[in-house]
């Protein structure tokens, strides 16, 4: 895995910039793994991929996160600054193990969700359909008194059971920061995203590179490959010129 280079910003960002968000978070991968095949990518495990994520991030922009977060009692707002080493979990869990579990009465065998997971229910206009959709996806067999059935044939209690005991083998899949209110002491968690949250990133970078590319090709007549391939701070400098 590499940092992500200006050019690999507006590459990744004009292939996603009308793509659902599992796959926006494959191309920002695929890109910084370049020998590795997106398919392949696209079998791990959702904590696996954000961890992996939060890689790039730090290799790209820096360990240190900021956003705006918003108190659910009085409104008030204010900047939420972190570490990405403050929102990693650590998974022993392996990309396609089988895992199981025995609740009433029941033995289910399944694997945790995917990004191919989340691309077939992106369309669901229901939390109730996306989640049928994604426990048949999961779900690989089911046994009762030592005979196999239909994973559809498993009680609603069970089903329950199968969706916490995956959210706990994939804790990196689910991150919920704590936070308090200054103002009126209200606690709450809230979820973060680090595709939706790197995402805004990259969109806000890949705009300002492209204004700087304008600017310097106006002023210079260069081409969008020379200037790319110049660093970051000779285009701040060659920018300041071209504004005197």
């Amino acid at each position: 895995m590499r940092a992500l280079s200006d050019q690999d910003i507006l590459d990744v960002w004009d292939r996603g910039v009308a793509a659902r968000p599992a796959y926006r978070a494959l191309l920002l991968l695929a890109s910084s793994c370049p020998g590795e095949a997106i398919e392949k990518l696209a079998g791990l495990y959702i904590g696996q991929r954000d961890s992996m994520l939060l890689d790039l991030r730090t290799m790209t922009f820096g360990s240190k996160l900021r956003c705006l977060a918003t108190c659910p009692k009085c409104k008030e707002r204010f900047d939420l600054v972190f570490d990405s080493s403050e929102i990693r979990i650590a998974s022993k869990n392996k990309v396609g193990e089988t895992q199981s579990l025995i609740a009433g009465g029941f033995e289910v065998f399944f694997r945790l969700p995917n990004s191919l997971d989340l691309l077939a229910i992106g369309e669901c206009r229901d939390v109730s359909s996306a989640r049928e959709i994604l426990l048949q996806r999961c779900i690989l067999s089911a046994r009762q008194d030592e005979k196999d059935i239909s994973p559809g044939l498993l009680h609603s209690a069970v089903t329950d059971c199968l969706e916490k005991k995956m959210e706990s083998e994939d804790p990196q899949a689910d991150i919920q920061i704590s936070l308090s209110c200054s103002s009126c002491s209200e606690n709450w968690s809230q979820a973060f995203d680090i595709v939706s949250f790197f995402w805004s990133e990259i969109d806000f970078w890949a705009r300002r590179i492209l204004e700087e590319v304008s600017a310097l090709a106006k002023a210079y007549g260069w081409s969008e490959a020379e200037i790319l391939a110049l660093s970051p701070r000779r285009r701040e400098i060659y920018l300041e010129m071209a504004n005197r």
